[in-house]
């Protein structure tokens, strides 16, 4: 969840790294395009990036620790003494006539430079931050899926976060703003597909874990700070092959920042945001170890697992990893890498009376961005509560399936 960058390196051999690897890169392509016209120009610096990451001088980040005050509007805003953070939006949106798209659009920040190293310098190619996002559609009548990657280091302001009002986010033309307090404009586009959507939460924000951090590992700040709205109104237009729809439906938005997450004997995640048509929702992961970890856990899961019910009226109750339970019912083989994915999931949470089966209509929603792979998409879900059926839909997140999850922990 958390890319760890290199603080020992000096951004300046940062930067010559990249652009010799970049001018590798360049001499290797027939094409006459500059090496940042190329797809995988971004694959190349994603996977720079990951190279340097680094395990030690976590002192110089803040962990994210107990008794974290939450306040908003201020916490949008990014926390620029953490070293990761996101801002990620998922959801559910259709037509009039009912033709239904799911979309993924996540803004993030990696920390280059740690707070006490950050002396005053005159050049613009000396930055703090890396961006970069990702940005997935999925069309479900043509069972079409459309995903993008941008990455920028921001020195000339095409990229960054916290900037003047109401820009939150953004890289070239993709955006995230705030026009209003608790409104979230969204724009991007692809050469397949373009969104624009506006955002109004239906719900007070709702906080994940105990005392202010969402525990992700054994020890102290092994954690993040973690906050979703879990359902905003949404309405807009998407472009898709030519083609522009209006649409409407639902959200789900969380940020969260950290600095020190993973560890080296985890594996990978499942992680579900659930909508559920009587007005609740539900948002649980659990964290999945390599074998032979030699852990006490129930079927290599981390009990550092946890997962967050949402009422109607938006008060939250944690969840403990032994609160519920997730078993994979079956699978599908990505016809890119050969990996894996459990798509339908059988949930049991027996505090809430629920039972439920998770499925996808669309099975290829995996987004190869080399050098990692991830599924990523909408899901539907179909069971019952205290005896009454009942029915939603979601986005799920599945990694750690299509090979090691680079640079991702200590």
């Amino acid at each position: 969840m958390t890319p760890c960058i290199q603080p020992q390196m000096t951004q300046i051999a940062q930067i010559a790294q990249i652009a010799q690897i970049a001018q590798i890169a360049q001499m290797q392509q027939p094409s006459p395009r500059p090496i940042s016209a190329h797809p995988c120009y971004l694959c190349y610096l994603w996977f720079l990036l990951l190279i340097f990451c680094v395990r030690g001088a976590h002192a110089q980040w803040l962990p994210a620790a107990p008794g974290w005050q939450y306040e908003f509007p201020r916490d949008h805003q990014p926390h620029r003494d953490f070293k990761t953070e996101w801002w990620y939006f998922t959801g559910n949106v259709h037509t009039p006539e009912g033709r239904r798209f799911g979309y993924q659009l996540t803004f993030f920040r990696q920390g280059l430079r740690p707070p006490g190293t950050r002396k005053p310098v005159t050049s613009r190619f000396i930055v703090d931050d890396l961006q970069f996002a990702h940005f997935a559609l999925t069309d479900v009548q043509p069972r079409r899926f459309h995903f993008f990657q941008k990455l920028s280091r921001g020195a000339f302001g095409e990229a960054g976060t916290g900037g003047a009002p109401p820009r939150l986010a953004w890289i070239d033309d993709w955006q995230l703003t705030v026009p209003a307090p608790d409104t979230f404009d969204l724009a991007a586009s692809g050469p397949t597909a373009t969104l624009q959507l506006r955002l109004i939460p239906a719900k007070p924000w709702a906080i994940h874990g105990i005392a202010g951090i969402s525990q992700k590992a054994d020890g102290p700040g092994r954690a993040s700070h973690y906050y979703s709205g879990t359902r905003l109104t949404t309405t807009g237009t998407l472009r898709v092959e030519g083609r522009e729809f209006a649409v409407e439906g639902e959200s789900w938005f969380d940020h969260e920042w950290a600095s020190n997450q993973l560890t080296p004997d985890q594996a990978g995640w499942d992680w579900f945001s659930l909508q559920f048509a009587d007005g609740t929702e539900l948002m649980l992961y659990q964290l999945r170890l390599k074998a032979g970890a030699g852990r006490d856990t129930d079927h290599g899961v981390d009990p550092n697992s946890s997962a967050t019910f949402i009422a109607r009226d938006g008060t939250t109750t944690h969840l403990p990893r032994a609160a519920y339970t997730l078993r994979p019912l079956t699978t599908w083989k990505s016809p890119t890498n050969g990996a894996l994915y459990p798509l339908t999931w059988e949930l049991t949470v027996p505090s809430l009376q629920l039972t439920a089966r998770i499925t996808t209509p669309v099975e290829n929603q995996e987004l190869t961005l080399a050098p990692i792979a991830y599924w990523e998409g909408l899901v539907d879900v179909a069971g019952t509560r205290a005896g009454t059926p009942l029915r939603g839909h979601g986005y799920m997140e599945l990694t750690g399936y299509a090979g090691a999850l680079v640079g991702l922990a200590e």
